[in-house]
Protein backbone atom coordinates (compact mmCIF):
# COMPACT_ATOMS: atom_id res chain seq x y z
CA UNK A 1 0.00 0.00 0.00
CA UNK A 2 1.31 3.44 -0.97
CA UNK A 3 0.19 6.58 0.84
CA UNK A 4 0.10 9.79 -1.17
CA UNK A 5 2.06 12.55 0.56
CA UNK A 6 -0.86 14.96 0.33
CA UNK A 7 -2.99 12.53 2.36
CA UNK A 8 -0.58 12.64 5.30
CA UNK A 9 -0.99 15.15 8.15
CA UNK A 10 0.59 18.48 7.22
CA UNK A 11 3.37 18.26 9.80
CA UNK A 12 4.75 14.96 8.44
CA UNK A 13 4.69 15.87 4.76
CA UNK A 14 7.95 16.49 2.87
CA UNK A 15 8.90 17.83 -0.53
CA UNK A 16 11.95 15.63 -1.11
CA UNK A 17 14.33 16.82 1.66
CA UNK A 18 12.32 19.93 2.51
CA UNK A 19 9.25 20.68 4.60
CA UNK A 20 6.36 21.48 2.23
CA UNK A 21 5.93 25.12 1.21
CA UNK A 22 2.71 25.32 3.23
CA UNK A 23 4.55 24.46 6.45
CA UNK A 24 7.47 26.78 5.73
CA UNK A 25 5.02 29.61 5.06
CA UNK A 26 3.57 29.22 8.55
CA UNK A 27 6.82 30.48 10.07
CA UNK A 28 6.17 33.89 8.52
CA UNK A 29 2.64 34.11 9.87
CA UNK A 30 1.76 35.24 13.40
CA UNK A 31 0.63 32.74 16.00
CA UNK A 32 0.23 28.99 15.68
CA UNK A 33 -1.64 26.90 13.12
CA UNK A 34 -4.50 24.54 13.94
CA UNK A 35 -3.91 21.08 12.42
CA UNK A 36 -4.90 17.46 12.96
CA UNK A 37 -2.50 14.70 13.95
CA UNK A 38 -2.14 11.26 12.40
CA UNK A 39 -5.17 10.04 14.37
CA UNK A 40 -7.35 12.99 13.40
CA UNK A 41 -7.07 14.78 16.75
CA UNK A 42 -6.81 18.60 16.74
CA UNK A 43 -3.51 20.19 17.75
CA UNK A 44 -1.62 23.48 17.58
CA UNK A 45 1.42 23.33 15.29
CA UNK A 46 4.66 25.12 16.23
CA UNK A 47 6.96 25.85 13.27
CA UNK A 48 9.45 28.49 14.53
CA UNK A 49 12.74 27.64 16.22
CA UNK A 50 12.41 29.83 19.32
CA UNK A 51 8.90 28.61 20.08
CA UNK A 52 9.93 25.01 19.41
CA UNK A 53 12.56 25.30 22.14
CA UNK A 54 10.03 27.03 24.40
CA UNK A 55 7.51 24.19 24.15
CA UNK A 56 10.03 21.34 24.17
CA UNK A 57 11.96 22.84 27.06
CA UNK A 58 9.09 23.48 29.47
CA UNK A 59 7.79 20.29 31.07
CA UNK A 60 5.96 22.38 33.69
CA UNK A 61 3.59 23.77 31.04
CA UNK A 62 3.48 20.97 28.49
CA UNK A 63 3.02 17.31 29.39
CA UNK A 64 4.00 14.15 27.52
CA UNK A 65 2.21 11.99 30.06
CA UNK A 66 -1.23 13.53 29.56
CA UNK A 67 -1.39 12.83 25.82
CA UNK A 68 -4.31 10.43 25.27
CA UNK A 69 -2.98 6.92 24.81
CA UNK A 70 -3.41 5.41 21.35
CA UNK A 71 -5.94 2.64 21.65
CA UNK A 72 -4.34 -0.19 19.73
CA UNK A 73 -6.65 -3.22 19.76
CA UNK A 74 -5.36 -6.01 21.97
CA UNK A 75 -2.93 -3.84 23.94
CA UNK A 76 -2.96 -2.24 27.39
CA UNK A 77 -1.96 1.46 27.16
CA UNK A 78 -0.79 1.49 30.77
CA UNK A 79 1.60 -1.38 30.13
CA UNK A 80 2.94 0.32 27.00
CA UNK A 81 3.70 3.51 28.96
CA UNK A 82 5.87 1.72 31.52
CA UNK A 83 9.53 2.53 30.96
CA UNK A 84 8.81 4.71 27.92
CA UNK A 85 10.64 7.98 28.61
CA UNK A 86 8.70 9.78 25.88
CA UNK A 87 5.39 9.05 27.61
CA UNK A 88 6.39 10.14 31.11
CA UNK A 89 6.82 13.50 32.84
CA UNK A 90 9.06 14.43 35.78
CA UNK A 91 9.48 13.14 38.41
CA UNK A 92 8.89 9.66 36.92
CA UNK A 93 10.76 10.62 33.76
CA UNK A 94 13.63 11.99 35.87
CA UNK A 95 13.89 8.72 37.80
CA UNK A 96 14.02 6.58 34.65
CA UNK A 97 16.42 8.85 32.80
CA UNK A 98 18.81 9.00 35.74
CA UNK A 99 19.03 5.20 35.74
CA UNK A 100 19.79 5.15 32.01
CA UNK A 101 22.09 8.15 31.64
CA UNK A 102 25.18 6.23 32.70
CA UNK A 103 24.73 3.80 29.81
CA UNK A 104 24.74 6.61 27.25
CA UNK A 105 27.65 8.75 28.33
CA UNK A 106 30.17 9.54 25.60
CA UNK A 107 32.74 7.46 27.50
CA UNK A 108 30.58 4.34 27.53
CA UNK A 109 29.44 4.79 23.93
CA UNK A 110 33.09 4.99 22.85
CA UNK A 111 33.46 1.40 24.00
CA UNK A 112 31.16 0.46 21.12
CA UNK A 113 33.34 2.19 18.52
CA UNK A 114 35.33 -0.93 17.51
CA UNK A 115 32.13 -2.92 17.07
CA UNK A 116 30.46 -0.15 15.07
CA UNK A 117 33.50 0.05 12.79
CA UNK A 118 33.43 -3.73 12.36
CA UNK A 119 29.73 -3.72 11.43
CA UNK A 120 30.28 -0.90 8.92
CA UNK A 121 33.29 -2.63 7.33
CA UNK A 122 31.44 -5.94 7.08
CA UNK A 123 28.53 -4.34 5.20
CA UNK A 124 30.90 -2.48 2.89
CA UNK A 125 32.79 -5.71 2.19
CA UNK A 126 29.53 -7.44 1.29
CA UNK A 127 28.53 -4.58 -1.03
CA UNK A 128 31.91 -4.66 -2.77
CA UNK A 129 31.74 -8.43 -3.20
CA UNK A 130 28.21 -8.29 -4.64
CA UNK A 131 29.13 -5.49 -7.05
CA UNK A 132 26.90 -2.76 -8.42
CA UNK A 133 24.14 -1.83 -8.32
CA UNK A 134 23.50 -1.82 -4.59
CA UNK A 135 20.42 -0.85 -2.63
CA UNK A 136 21.95 1.44 -0.02
CA UNK A 137 18.95 1.09 2.31
CA UNK A 138 18.86 -2.70 2.33
CA UNK A 139 22.61 -3.30 2.12
CA UNK A 140 23.93 -0.60 4.44
CA UNK A 141 21.61 1.90 6.08
CA UNK A 142 19.32 -0.64 7.74
CA UNK A 143 21.80 -3.36 8.75
CA UNK A 144 24.36 -1.13 10.48
CA UNK A 145 22.10 0.42 13.17
CA UNK A 146 20.24 -2.88 13.47
CA UNK A 147 23.47 -4.67 14.36
CA UNK A 148 24.47 -1.90 16.76
CA UNK A 149 21.17 -1.92 18.65
CA UNK A 150 21.24 -5.73 18.77
CA UNK A 151 24.74 -5.52 20.27
CA UNK A 152 23.52 -2.94 22.78
CA UNK A 153 20.49 -4.97 23.89
CA UNK A 154 22.05 -8.43 23.65
CA UNK A 155 19.84 -9.64 20.81
CA UNK A 156 21.19 -12.92 19.35
CA UNK A 157 22.46 -12.46 15.80
CA UNK A 158 20.10 -15.11 14.44
CA UNK A 159 17.11 -13.04 15.66
CA UNK A 160 18.27 -9.86 13.88
CA UNK A 161 16.09 -10.12 10.76
CA UNK A 162 12.86 -10.62 12.70
CA UNK A 163 13.91 -7.90 15.12
CA UNK A 164 14.46 -5.46 12.24
CA UNK A 165 11.22 -6.35 10.47
CA UNK A 166 9.11 -5.79 13.58
CA UNK A 167 10.80 -2.44 14.20
CA UNK A 168 9.90 -1.22 10.73
CA UNK A 169 6.28 -2.33 10.91
CA UNK A 170 5.62 -0.57 14.22
CA UNK A 171 6.12 2.85 12.62
CA UNK A 172 4.66 2.02 9.19
CA UNK A 173 1.66 4.34 8.82
CA UNK A 174 0.42 2.35 5.83
CA UNK A 175 -0.50 -0.50 8.19
CA UNK A 176 -3.72 -0.58 10.17
CA UNK A 177 -3.73 0.05 13.91
CA UNK A 178 -4.71 -3.58 14.38
CA UNK A 179 -1.67 -4.81 12.45
CA UNK A 180 0.69 -2.41 14.17
CA UNK A 181 -0.79 -3.44 17.52
CA UNK A 182 -0.20 -7.10 16.73
CA UNK A 183 3.42 -6.42 15.79
CA UNK A 184 3.94 -4.24 18.87
CA UNK A 185 2.62 -7.05 21.06
CA UNK A 186 4.97 -9.53 19.36
CA UNK A 187 7.88 -7.16 19.88
CA UNK A 188 7.06 -6.70 23.56
CA UNK A 189 6.79 -10.45 24.04
CA UNK A 190 10.25 -10.87 22.51
CA UNK A 191 11.64 -8.04 24.64
CA UNK A 192 10.14 -9.78 27.65
CA UNK A 193 12.18 -12.87 26.80
CA UNK A 194 15.36 -10.78 26.62
CA UNK A 195 14.58 -9.13 29.96
CA UNK A 196 13.87 -12.48 31.60
CA UNK A 197 17.22 -13.80 30.33
CA UNK A 198 18.92 -10.70 31.72
CA UNK A 199 17.35 -11.23 35.15
CA UNK A 200 18.36 -14.90 35.10
CA UNK A 201 21.94 -14.33 33.89
CA UNK A 202 22.92 -10.67 33.38
CA UNK A 203 25.37 -10.31 30.49
CA UNK A 204 27.60 -7.44 29.41
CA UNK A 205 24.93 -5.80 27.26
CA UNK A 206 22.89 -2.83 28.42
CA UNK A 207 19.97 -4.89 29.78
CA UNK A 208 22.41 -6.99 31.79
CA UNK A 209 24.08 -3.89 33.22
CA UNK A 210 20.71 -2.36 34.11
CA UNK A 211 19.68 -5.54 35.92
CA UNK A 212 22.98 -5.72 37.83
CA UNK A 213 23.10 -2.05 38.78
CA UNK A 214 19.39 -1.13 39.05
CA UNK A 215 17.51 -4.42 39.18
CA UNK A 216 15.78 -3.42 42.41
CA UNK A 217 14.68 -0.06 40.99
CA UNK A 218 13.16 -1.16 37.69
CA UNK A 219 10.19 -3.44 37.13
CA UNK A 220 10.06 -6.05 34.40
CA UNK A 221 7.55 -3.94 32.43
CA UNK A 222 9.78 -0.88 32.75
CA UNK A 223 12.78 -2.76 31.37
CA UNK A 224 10.66 -4.04 28.49
CA UNK A 225 9.48 -0.49 27.80
CA UNK A 226 13.04 0.84 27.86
CA UNK A 227 14.23 -1.85 25.45
CA UNK A 228 11.24 -1.29 23.14
CA UNK A 229 11.85 2.46 23.00
CA UNK A 230 15.54 1.99 22.27
CA UNK A 231 14.69 -0.40 19.46
CA UNK A 232 12.58 2.19 17.62
CA UNK A 233 14.49 5.33 18.59
CA UNK A 234 17.92 3.80 18.09
CA UNK A 235 17.28 1.88 14.91
CA UNK A 236 14.85 3.40 12.42
CA UNK A 237 15.95 7.01 12.88
CA UNK A 238 19.64 6.25 12.39
CA UNK A 239 18.89 4.03 9.39
CA UNK A 240 16.98 6.87 7.75
CA UNK A 241 19.80 9.31 8.51
CA UNK A 242 22.38 7.01 6.91
CA UNK A 243 20.29 6.57 3.75
CA UNK A 244 19.01 10.10 3.28
CA UNK A 245 22.21 11.68 4.60
CA UNK A 246 24.20 9.84 1.94
CA UNK A 247 21.74 10.94 -0.72
CA UNK A 248 21.99 14.55 0.44
CA UNK A 249 25.79 14.42 0.30
CA UNK A 250 25.74 12.90 -3.19
CA UNK A 251 23.65 15.88 -4.28
CA UNK A 252 26.55 18.08 -3.09
CA UNK A 253 29.69 16.31 -4.39
CA UNK A 254 32.10 18.90 -3.01
CA UNK A 255 30.70 18.38 0.48
CA UNK A 256 30.77 14.59 0.08
CA UNK A 257 34.45 14.90 -0.85
CA UNK A 258 35.15 16.83 2.35
CA UNK A 259 33.50 14.13 4.48
CA UNK A 260 35.47 11.50 2.57
CA UNK A 261 38.89 13.17 2.78
CA UNK A 262 38.93 15.47 5.82
CA UNK A 263 38.43 13.84 9.24
CA UNK A 264 37.76 17.25 10.81
CA UNK A 265 34.74 17.71 8.52
CA UNK A 266 32.87 14.66 9.80
CA UNK A 267 31.44 15.96 13.09
CA UNK A 268 30.18 19.27 11.61
CA UNK A 269 28.74 17.32 8.68
CA UNK A 270 26.74 15.07 11.01
CA UNK A 271 25.26 18.09 12.81
CA UNK A 272 24.41 19.89 9.58
CA UNK A 273 22.81 16.76 8.11
CA UNK A 274 20.77 16.34 11.28
CA UNK A 275 19.57 19.95 11.02
CA UNK A 276 18.97 19.83 7.27
CA UNK A 277 17.08 16.52 7.24
CA UNK A 278 15.43 16.49 10.70
CA UNK A 279 14.51 12.85 10.14
CA UNK A 280 11.91 12.86 12.93
CA UNK A 281 9.21 15.07 11.45
CA UNK A 282 7.66 16.27 14.67
CA UNK A 283 7.94 15.97 18.41
CA UNK A 284 5.90 13.60 20.50
CA UNK A 285 2.68 15.55 21.16
CA UNK A 286 2.46 17.65 24.31
CA UNK A 287 -0.68 18.59 26.21
CA UNK A 288 -1.03 21.97 27.90
CA UNK A 289 -1.20 21.43 31.67
CA UNK A 290 -3.00 24.73 32.27
CA UNK A 291 -4.22 27.64 30.16
CA UNK A 292 -1.17 29.20 28.53
CA UNK A 293 0.04 31.06 25.46
CA UNK A 294 2.64 30.49 22.74
CA UNK A 295 3.46 33.07 20.05
CA UNK A 296 0.45 35.10 21.13
CA UNK A 297 -1.91 32.14 20.59
CA UNK A 298 -4.02 31.19 23.63
CA UNK A 299 -3.82 27.46 24.37
CA UNK A 300 -6.39 26.00 26.71
CA UNK A 301 -5.58 23.37 29.31
CA UNK A 302 -5.87 19.94 27.74
CA UNK A 303 -5.20 21.10 24.19
CA UNK A 304 -2.48 19.32 22.25
CA UNK A 305 0.65 20.95 20.80
CA UNK A 306 2.90 19.55 18.06
CA UNK A 307 6.35 20.88 17.18
CA UNK A 308 7.47 20.57 13.56
CA UNK A 309 11.15 19.78 14.08
CA UNK A 310 11.80 19.96 10.34
CA UNK A 311 10.30 23.44 10.06
CA UNK A 312 12.04 24.72 13.19
CA UNK A 313 15.42 23.53 11.94
CA UNK A 314 14.88 25.45 8.69
CA UNK A 315 14.12 28.72 10.51
CA UNK A 316 16.21 31.76 9.52
CA UNK A 317 16.40 32.56 13.24
CA UNK A 318 18.68 29.51 13.58
CA UNK A 319 20.99 29.80 10.56
CA UNK A 320 21.42 31.84 7.39
CA UNK A 321 20.23 30.17 4.18
CA UNK A 322 18.53 27.38 6.16
CA UNK A 323 17.34 25.52 3.05
CA UNK A 324 20.94 25.00 1.91
CA UNK A 325 23.08 22.10 3.08
CA UNK A 326 26.41 23.54 4.24
CA UNK A 327 28.64 21.25 6.28
CA UNK A 328 31.13 24.06 6.64
CA UNK A 329 28.87 26.21 8.78
CA UNK A 330 29.38 26.41 12.52
CA UNK A 331 27.32 23.73 14.25
CA UNK A 332 23.84 25.10 14.92
CA UNK A 333 21.95 24.05 18.08
CA UNK A 334 19.28 22.22 16.08
CA UNK A 335 16.26 20.47 17.58
CA UNK A 336 16.52 17.31 15.47
CA UNK A 337 17.35 15.39 18.68
CA UNK A 338 14.67 17.32 20.58
CA UNK A 339 15.32 19.74 23.43
CA UNK A 340 14.87 19.91 27.18
CA UNK A 341 14.34 16.94 29.47
CA UNK A 342 13.31 14.75 26.52
CA UNK A 343 16.42 15.48 24.45
CA UNK A 344 17.38 12.20 22.77
CA UNK A 345 19.24 10.02 25.26
CA UNK A 346 20.89 8.06 22.46
CA UNK A 347 22.23 11.10 20.60
CA UNK A 348 25.91 10.21 21.35
CA UNK A 349 25.37 6.74 19.88
CA UNK A 350 23.62 8.05 16.76
CA UNK A 351 26.37 10.61 16.21
CA UNK A 352 29.06 7.94 16.53
CA UNK A 353 27.31 5.64 14.04
CA UNK A 354 27.01 8.43 11.47
CA UNK A 355 30.53 9.73 12.04
CA UNK A 356 31.82 6.19 11.43
CA UNK A 357 29.57 5.21 8.53
CA UNK A 358 29.56 8.28 6.24
CA UNK A 359 33.33 8.62 5.69
CA UNK A 360 33.83 4.84 5.52
CA UNK A 361 31.17 4.51 2.81
CA UNK A 362 32.52 7.39 0.74
CA UNK A 363 36.13 6.22 1.08
CA UNK A 364 35.30 2.66 0.02
CA UNK A 365 33.18 3.81 -2.92
CA UNK A 366 34.50 7.23 -4.01
CA UNK A 367 32.42 7.13 -7.22
CA UNK A 368 29.18 6.33 -5.40
CA UNK A 369 26.23 7.77 -7.32
CA UNK A 370 22.49 7.42 -7.77
CA UNK A 371 21.16 5.96 -11.03
CA UNK A 372 18.60 8.76 -11.47
CA UNK A 373 18.45 12.39 -10.52
CA UNK A 374 16.58 13.05 -7.28
CA UNK A 375 14.16 15.42 -9.01
CA UNK A 376 12.93 12.58 -11.21
CA UNK A 377 12.69 10.05 -8.38
CA UNK A 378 9.36 9.29 -6.65
CA UNK A 379 8.74 11.80 -3.89
CA UNK A 380 9.52 10.50 -0.44
CA UNK A 381 11.41 7.44 -1.70
CA UNK A 382 15.17 7.65 -2.25
CA UNK A 383 16.59 5.79 -5.20
CA UNK A 384 18.98 2.90 -4.61
CA UNK A 385 22.63 3.83 -4.94
CA UNK A 386 25.01 2.42 -7.49
CA UNK A 387 28.35 1.68 -5.85
CA UNK A 388 31.13 0.93 -8.33
CA UNK A 389 33.96 -0.99 -6.63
Amino acid sequence: MTVDAKDLPLHVQRDHFDPPAAVSALRDQPGLERVTDALGQPAWLVTRYDEAREVLGDATRFSNERVPAVRIPGTDPAVFRAGNLLMNDPPEHTRLRRLLTGEFTVKRIRRLQPRISAFVDAQLDAMAQAGPPADLVTDFALPVPSLVICELLGVPYEDRDDFQTRAGKQIDLTLSLEERGRVAAESRAYMGELVDRAFAAPGDDMLGMLVREHGDDLTRNELIGIASLLLIAGHETTANMLALGTLALLRHPEQAALVRDDPTATAPAVEELMRYLSIVHASVPRVAIADTEVAGTPIAAGEMVLVSLAAADRDRALVEDPDQLDIGRAGAPHVAFGHGVHHCLGAPLARMEMATAFPALLQRFPTLATPVDLDSAPRGRPSPATSPP
